[in-house]
């Protein structure tokens, strides 16, 4: 298992985005290996130009992430936070953690939590994680985020999956 100092946390760059994206592809297939069939994957390699083209314009515009990279200078992790939607008021926090993928290889190093806390600090917030997806909610949990009874079923090549709400209130 990486040691905690085998790799470096920054935000990213514009070159950054294709080699993020493609990791976070390849942290899915880790991930949700268990929710999703090949044909989902496939699906979403060929939207890779358009998600590049999209984060690209992003970034451009104010928008940020966080990538953590190896000493060879690989992504092997990244996350980012957005201002809660209209939809997510209820939750009364001001902050979503958007996305949080570290690939396989460094599931316990310790990453996770550094990205988690370079992006929330200690805050509260609030995420989506699919119903299901029990080593994402063991983390969550580790960090404070608790289940609020809030539900959504998923729609699109996510179909037939739902996420689930998970809230930390005092960090």
């Amino acid at each position: 298992m990486p040691e905690l100092n085998d790799y470096r946390i920054r935000v990213a760059s514009l070159e950054d985005v294709r080699p993020a994206l493609e990791m976070k592809l390849e942290a899915w297939r880790q991930a949700y290996k268990n929710f999703r069939d090949e044909d989902f994957f496939l699906f979403h390699e060929q939207q890779l130009e358009a998600q590049v083209a999209w984060w690209e314009r992003g970034l451009a515009s104010g928008a940020q992430f966080i990538i953590a990279e190896n000493t060879s200078g690989e992504i092997i992790g990244l996350a980012g936070g957005t201002p809660s939607i209209d939809e997510d008021q209820d939750a009364g926090v001001d902050i979503e953690l958007g996305m949080l993928y570290i690939l396989e290889d460094h599931y316990g190093s310790g990453l996770g939590g550094h990205l988690l806390d370079v992006v929330l600090g200690q805050r509260p917030a609030l995420l989506w994680v699919l119903e299901g997806n029990d080593r994402a909610i063991a983390f969550y949990r580790k960090h404070g985020f608790e289940f609020d009874g809030t539900s959504e079923e998923l729609t699109g090549s996510w179909r037939g999956l739902t996420e689930l709400r998970m809230v930390r209130r005092n960090g």
